[in-house]
C-alpha cells in the first residue's frame, strides 16, 4: 500500500472511532493528503509546545574539601550526553521501542495503524503503537505531576489523552532533532529497580556506566522499559525471569532487523541476567556523617532561603540536580567521633553527642554521636538527631545545667562587674521573695518555698572568677537576682540560645542552672560567640549550592556582635580558669588558650561540658533517651566504665579535650585577647583576702 492509502485508511479508522488521529508524520499527498490536513485542523491537532521543567536529577552533598558524603533524590538519575551512551544501547532501545524512529515524524503510521486497529476492537486504548517522541512525551507529563490525580490523567487509556500526546509530540519534532530526541528520552525513561535514565540504570543494573555497556546489557536495559515494574529484578527471581526474557526478545528483534548478526544474538542470549543490584548512593544513612547530613537537608527544608515554600524547597533538593558544599571538616569530625568512641560505647544507655563550631564564622565543623543514626528499631540505632535541634531533625535534647552560669557571669560583666567581685552566699539559696526574681514579661515568679543547694563548690566569699570556677550553685542564684534574671534571658538570646523542641525558653529563677532542653550545635555555637570576642555568628552548615546548569550561590555567614569585645574577652579569662583551677582542674587543658563551664544537672539526670577557643568550639552532652528523671546517671556504666555519679568533668570533659587535641593538632594556636584592665580586681567597696594556696592575690567586692 502506498502513502496516500495508508494515510486515507488510517484517517477512515479514526473517523469510525470518532477521532482523527494520523497524517502528521507525512506531507500532504495529492487530493487525500489536502484532505487530511483540513480534517487534521478541523479537531485541533496542531503542533503544541510542551512545557519541559527540568529533569529530576541527584543533588550530591560535598565535605569542606569537596570529597562527596550524601546524595539526596526524588528519582536516582544522572543526565548524560548521547555520545556517553553505547551504540548498542541505542541500537537496542530504537530496534524494540520504535525501529523507523529516524525516518517518520512524531508517530510511525505503520505501528499506529496496528495500534487503532486493536483499540477499536478493544473498544478502548488496549495498544499503545507510540513513537519514541510520543513516549518522551508522555513521560514529561508524567515527571511533571504533582499530585496523584495529575499522575493518572497522564496515563489514563483515553484517545483525548493520545491526542494531546499528538500534539506535544509535533511540537517536539519541530523543536528538536532527532537525536537530542532520543538523548532526552533516554535521560527521563524509568528502568526499574529505582534507577531512572540509562547512566543510573546502567550502574545499578550492571556497575558501569551507560558508555561501557555491553550488547546483552543493551538489551536487557532496553527491555525494561516497556513495563519496568513487572521486570524490576530488584523484586525477585520471577521479576528477573521476566526480565530475561524481554532481554531476548529485544535481541531477536535486533537480529531480525539486521543490526546483529544471528550469531551474536545467540551468543547474548547465552549469557546470564548478570544483574548486580548495585547499591544506590544516597541518604542520610549511607552517610559518613549522618548527623550532619540530616542536619544539611533540614536546613534546607526549612530556610526559605532555599525556596519559598515547603513544597519548592523539597523539589530543590530532590530534584535539583545540586552539588552542596558543605563545612564539615572530615580531620575534626575523625576527632570527635573517635573521642566519643573512647569514652562512650553505642551499647550505652547513656549517649554522648559532640558539636564542634568555628568561632567567628558558625561553620559546623563536627556532629558526632555514641550511637548510629537509622531508621531500623534497634536499640543501637537512634532515628532522630541527636546533635541538633528539632528544626533540623533533633528531638527535645537534655537539660544544659552549669553551662548556661556563663550567661549569667556575661551578664554580670556587661553591666559592670569585675572579674573579681564578689559576695558571700550560703549553702542554701532561697528567693527572698516572689518578686526577687521577674521574667522577661514583668511577672513576679520567685519561689520562697524552695531552696537552692550546691552540687559543687564551697559556700561563703565568693567572686566572678571563684564562682565560677566552682560552679557554686548559690551564688550564681544571687547574681543572677541582682543582674536581672530577664537580662540573663537576654544575653542567652543574643547568643542563640533556644530550646531544642522550639518551644519558648523556661524563664524561672533556676534558668541560671540550666533547666532548659538545649542540643550541642546550640551551645556549642552560643560559647563560639566568646571565643570570636562577642561576635555571633548563626550556625552555618552550607557554604555553596551549584545547580544543575553551572550557576553557583554562595552563602556567607550571618554575623552580628553581640557582646562588646572586652565583655567577651573578660568571659574567657574567667572560663579559662575552669579547665587550670575549676571543676575541670582533674581533666586539664589543652596546651593552648581555652576556656570553657561544666554542667551536671539535679541528681546527674545529665552532664555537660561546652568549651572553646579563638580557633573551634565544641559542646558535649550525656543523658539517657529514654528519659533522664527516670534514667540518672548514678552508678552506671559507660564506656565500660563505671560511675557512681556522672558530671561534666566525668565524660564529656574528657571527650572535649580529647576532642580538641587533635581536632587543632596542626592548627596554629590563637591566643585570647588580653583582659582590659578595666575589668580586673573589683569594685570601689572590696578588701583584700588571705591570698589562695597559687599566692594569686584576691578581691571580693563586700556587700
Amino acid at each position: 500500500m502506498n502513502a496516500t492509502g495508508k494515510v486515507l485508511r488510517l484517517a477512515a479508522m479514526g473517523a469510525a472511532a470518532g477521532v482523527l488521529v494520523a497524517g502528521i508524520a507525512l506531507p500532504a499527498v495529492g487530493g487525500a493528503g489536502v484532505g487530511l490536513v483540513s480534517a487534521v485542523k478541523d479537531v485541533g491537532l496542531e503542533p503544541r509546545d510542551l512545557p519541559e521543567p527540568p529533569l529530576a536529577q541527584v543533588s550530591v552533598v560535598q565535605d569542606v574539601k569537596g570529597r562527596e558524603i550524601a546524595r539526596f533524590y526524588e528519582q536516582y538519575r544522572e543526565v548524560v550526553p548521547l555520545d556517553e551512551m553505547a551504540d548498542v544501547m541505542k541500537t537496542a532501545i530504537i530496534s524494540i521501542e520504535d525501529y523507523r524512529y529516524y525516518e517518520h515524524g512524531p508517530i510511525d503510521i505503520e505501528g499506529t495503524l496496528r495500534a487503532l486497529a486493536r483499540n477499536m476492537q478493544a473498544g478502548g486504548v488496549a495498544q499503545g503503537g507510540s513513537s519514541i517522541t510520543q513516549q518522551y512525551v508522555k513521560q514529561v507529563l508524567l515527571n511533571s505531576a504533582d499530585t496523584e490525580a495529575e499522575k493518572n490523567k497522564a496515563l489514563e487509556a483515553s484517545y483525548a489523552r493520545k491526542l494531546n500526546e499528538l500534539r506535544y509530540a509535533m511540537g517536539v519534532e519541530k523543536k528538536y532533532s532527532k537525536d537530542e530526541i532520543l538523548e532526552k528520552y533516554l535521560n527521563i525513561a524509568y528502568f526499574g529497580a529505582g534507577a531512572y535514565g540509562v547512566e543510573a540504570a546502567a550502574k545499578r543494573f550492571f556497575g558501569v556506566g551507560a558508555s561501557r555497556l555491553t550488547l546483552p546489557q543493551a538489551a536487557t536495559l532496553a527491555g525494561a522499559v516497556q513495563d519496568p515494574n513487572a521486570t524490576d529484578p530488584n523484586l525477585g527471581k520471577t521479576h528477573r525471569d521476566r526480565l530475561l526474557k524481554r532481554r531476548n526478545v529485544v535481541l531477536d528483534r535486533m537480529a531480525e532487523l539486521g543490526k546483529i548478526t544471528a550469531a551474536e544474538a545467540a551468543k547474548a542470549k547465552a549469557t546470564k541476567l548478570g544483574y548486580k543490584g548495585t547499591k544506590l548512593p544516597g541518604g542520610c544513612e549511607s552517610s559518613k556523617y549522618p548527623y550532619f547530613c540530616v542536619y544539611v537537608r533540614n536546613e534546607i527544608l526549612n530556610n526559605s532561603d532555599f525556596g519559598r515554600t515547603a513544597k519548592d524547597r523539597l523539589r530543590f533538593l530532590n530534584r535539583g540536580g545540586l552539588t552542596i558544599r558543605t563545612t564539615i571538616d572530615p580531620s575534626m569530625q575523625a576527632a570527635a567521633d573517635a573521642a566519643i568512641r573512647k569514652w562512650v560505647n553505642p551499647s550505652d544507655n547513656p549517649v554522648a553527642a559532640e558539636a564542634l563550631v568555628q568561632p567567628g564564622t558558625g561553620a559546623i565543623r563536627a556532629m558526632a554521636a555514641s550511637r548510629p543514626y537509622g531508621t531500623r528499631k534497634t536499640r543501637k540505632e537512634m532515628s532522630y538527631n541527636l546533635v541538633a535541634d528539632a528544626a533540623h531533625g533533633g528531638g527535645i535534647g537534655f537539660q544544659a545545667g552549669s553551662t548556661f552560669k556563663t550567661f549569667t557571669l556575661l551578664t554580670a560583666l556587661k553591666q559592670g562587674m569585675k572579674i573579681n567581685d564578689g559576695f558571700s552566699v550560703g549553702a542554701g539559696y532561697t528567693a527572698p521573695g516572689a518578686s526577687a526574681f521577674r521574667n522577661c514579661a514583668g511577672g513576679s515568679i520567685g519561689d520562697p518555698g524552695h531552696t537552692v543547694t550546691n552540687d559543687e563548690g564551697s559556700p561563703g566569699w565568693l567572686t566572678l572568677q571563684t564562682g565560677t570556677w566552682h560552679s557554686v550553685n548559690t551564688f550564681f542564684m544571687e547574681l543572677e537576682r541582682r543582674v536581672g534574671l530577664c537580662e540573663v534571658v537576654k544575653t542567652a538570646k543574643s547568643l542563640g540560645i533556644h530550646r531544642s523542641d522550639g518551644g519558648a525558653l523556661q524563664e524561672f529563677e533556676t534558668f541560671t542552672l540550666g533547666i532548659n532542653e538545649m542540643d550541642p550545635v546550640t551551645v556549642a555555637n552560643a560559647y563560639a560567640a566568646i571565643g570570636a570576642r562577642g561576635k555571633y555568628c548563626a550556625p552555618m552548615a552550607i557554604s555553596r549550592i551549584t545547580d544543575s546548569t553551572g550557576k553557583t550561590t554562595d552563602y556567607r555567614p550571618k554575623c552580628r556582635q553581640a557582646l562588646d569585645p572586652e565583655v567577651a574577652d573578660a568571659a574567657a579569662h574567667v572560663l579559662s580558669g575552669v579547665l587550670t583551677k575549676g571543676t575541670m582542674a582533674a581533666v586539664g587543658g589543652i596546651g593552648r588558650d581555652a576556656g570553657g563551664k561544666t554542667g551536671t544537672n539535679d541528681n546527674s539526670s545529665s552532664a555537660w561540658f561546652a568549651g572553646f577557643t579563638p580557633d573551634l568550639a565544641g559542646a558535649v552532652s550525656l543523658g539517657d533517651p529514654r528519659g533522664t528523671s527516670k534514667y540518672k546517671l548514678n552508678g552506671v556504666t559507660i564506656g565500660g566504665r563505671y560511675y557512681g555519679e556522672v558530671f561534666g568533668a566525668s565524660v564529656p570533659g574528657p571527650i572535649w579535650k580529647d576532642t580538641m587535641l587533635k581536632a587543632l593538632s596542626g592548627v596554629p594556636a590563637t591566643k585570647f585577647a588580653p583582659l582590659d584592665p578595666s575589668f580586673g580586681g573589683c569594685g570601689q567597696s572590696c578588701r583584700p583576702v588571705a591570698p589562695p594556696p597559687d599566692d594569686t592575690p584576691v578581691e571580693i567586692r563586700l556587700d
